[in-house]
């Protein structure tokens, strides 16, 4: 019986110092994955190809994200791998909802330079909803093709 008496304090204890734990924030990436790979080819010479892929990563508590992204470049000739290299990381955004709640997100990013793309790669916008209410936050952010982001949200309204 003291055995049993035990446990049972050793599990609500246990218990005690999880609680903190499962009131932390909670993350969810993003359902946009994309990769996009170009290549450099020349004849007899040294081909280069760099493929790049990123995600979002979102706090449903406080709306904070971070844009995660990964790239690898790979040289080679016509005979073997002459190197290969990676690089990748994670970029802190600002808050879209100022205060804390229980959230939902979606991203996406803008295509490679094309006729649609007037100032090039690096746009993207954000979705954010909050659960508990009727409250959605729409977020775009181009370059401005001057070295700067452009970035502006705006709350949906329902008719």
């Amino acid at each position: 019986m003291r055995h049993v008496i035990k446990l049972c304090w050793a599990a609500a204890l246990s218990l005690t110092a999880l609680a903190p734990v499962a009131r932390a924030d909670d993350y969810q990436l993003s359902h946009n994955q994309r990769i996009s790979c170009s290549r450099g080819l020349a004849p007899g010479k040294l081909n280069t190809a760099t493929c790049k892929s990123y995600t979002y990563l979102f706090n449903t508590k406080t709306s904070e994200y971070f844009r995660c992204q990964v790239s690898l470049a790979l040289t080679r000739d016509n005979k073997e791998v002459i190197n290969v290299q990676t690089d990748g990381g994670c970029t802190k955004k600002p808050r879209i909802f100022e205060t804390d709640g229980k959230y939902d997100f979606d991203a996406t990013e803008t295509e490679p330079p094309n006729t649609n793309s007037f100032f090039g790669p690096g746009g993207y916008s954000i979705w954010a909803a909050d659960t508990a209410a009727q409250k959605i936050r729409g977020c775009i952010t181009i370059s401005s093709g001057l070295g700067s982001d452009i970035s502006k949200c705006l709350d949906m309204t329902f008719q």
